[in-house]
């Protein structure tokens, strides 16, 4: 009876440290590569590198841009910029990421927009190379776009 009872706790308690391990397990990213970088040009308003950050969750995914190399032509306000981030889909077509989502950023500091938010499909593969990311400030339609693929690569949704 008492080696029963030793058994039984034994497998009680693997399964507790079983339960616990799933617990404190990282989550699996939805989006791979979570982060990317691309080499921009904007026109009169500048370029150079940049990077994307992504997120997903389920058929809901967000974007974000940073970029020190580019900056704002002038003082704007939180979420003031209306952006327009239009990406590459492999096979064909774009998948477009909006928003109105922004820090305050003084004339000359760097740009970042985002999150902005998108739906996206099981398996789109989506890259900035082929795509824009239209930002209007005050009335101003600033247009950017990727001088070649992102790298590492593509953002690939689960």
């Amino acid at each position: 009876m008492r080696g029963k009872r030793t058994a039984t706790g034994a497998a009680l308690a693997a399964g507790a440290l079983a339960v616990t391990g799933l617990a404190f397990a990282p989550t699996a990213a939805a989006v791979t590569p979570q982060t990317a970088t691309i080499t921009a040009s904007c026109g009169v308003f500048g370029g150079g590198a940049a990077t994307l950050t992504a997120t997903q969750s389920g058929t809901s995914a967000t974007l974000t841009l940073t970029s020190s190399a580019i900056t704002a032509p002038i003082a704007v306000a939180q979420d003031s910029i209306t952006s327009t981030l239009a990406m590459a889909r492999a096979g064909g077509g774009t998948v477009v990421f909006s928003g109105t989502k922004n820090p305050a950023m003084n004339s000359g500091t760097p740009v970042s927009v985002g999150p902005l938010s998108g739906t996206v499909a099981t398996g789109d593969s989506l890259d900035a190379y082929g795509g824009s990311l239209k930002m209007v400030i005050f009335g101003i339609t600033v247009t950017c776009k990727a001088n070649g693929p992102q790298s590492p690569g593509p953002f690939v949704f689960s």
